[in-house]
């Protein structure tokens, strides 16, 4: 329990005092973790609403695809990045392997099929009734898409937070394409492995603490307005 009651006390110092260091790791996180969910949902959510509505042949195949991908281990993504990433792969040449786009990129990867199979799920389970409903009413191709999307709005929330909680508390794929370079790639997650591996364990719980308050926090705001949808 001294290590718990230790690192709390070092993260509400390291808060309190403003710590340079420590506040650039977190608004590092946020930005990268924040630039991911954003993407993930300009993907996932349009891509969920068109499975959702249109039939056409594979439909099946690619919800599976889609439920894999929500499940994906972010070291496979990592080493794909990696490899593509990387001086030798297709895209080497951008000279984007371990800088901040890079490990952006890998969170799209990991955020975006949650995303989009949570908003299958949630326009889904709409009652059929509604769209014939709203049909019947007269409404055009795209009222139509703007009311189911209205009455779907809890579920994309949720979509929207559990996208947010893949990204940020992914830690492989970010190590491996990020490299976890001070001052430059080092996010929450990976300052508090490098912290284990030094040993420095008060100051890994320290870290940990302030990610889960961070986390907690967007949290919060989200589901503030999901609640109000209500």
């Amino acid at each position: 329990m001294g290590v718990y009651w230790q690192g709390l006390v070092e993260a509400i110092r390291l808060l309190l005092s403003g710590d340079r260091e420590v506040l650039e790791v977190i608004l590092r996180t946020l930005h990268v973790s924040g630039t991911a969910t954003i993407i993930g949902v300009m993907i996932g959510i349009p891509l969920g609403t068109f499975i959702a509505l249109v039939s056409f042949p594979g439909r099946r195949l690619t919800i599976s695809i889609i439920n894999l991908g929500m499940g994906l281990p972010p070291v496979v993504v990592g080493l794909w990045v990696w490899l593509t990433l990387s001086r030798y792969g297709p895209l080497g040449l951008l000279g984007l392997l371990y800088t901040p786009t890079a490990m952006i990129t890998a969170q799209v990867i990991i955020a975006a099929p949650i995303i989009a199979g949570f908003t299958i799920a949630a326009i889904q389970s709409l009652n059929p009734k509604i769209k014939l409903q709203i049909l019947a009413l007269g409404a055009s191709r795209l009222q139509l898409l703007l009311l189911l999307l209205r009455e779907a709005r809890l579920g994309l929330l949720a979509a929207i937070i559990a996208g947010f909680g893949g990204a940020i508390s992914e830690v492989g794929a970010s190590m491996m394409v990020g490299g976890n370079l001070k001052g430059s790639t080092m996010v929450l997650t990976t300052a508090t492995v490098l912290s284990v591996n030094k040993g420095s364990y008060e100051m890994a719980t320290a870290l940990s603490i302030i990610l889960l308050l961070l986390a907690f926090g967007v949290t919060v705001v989200l589901t503030v307005g999901q609640q109000r949808g209500r």
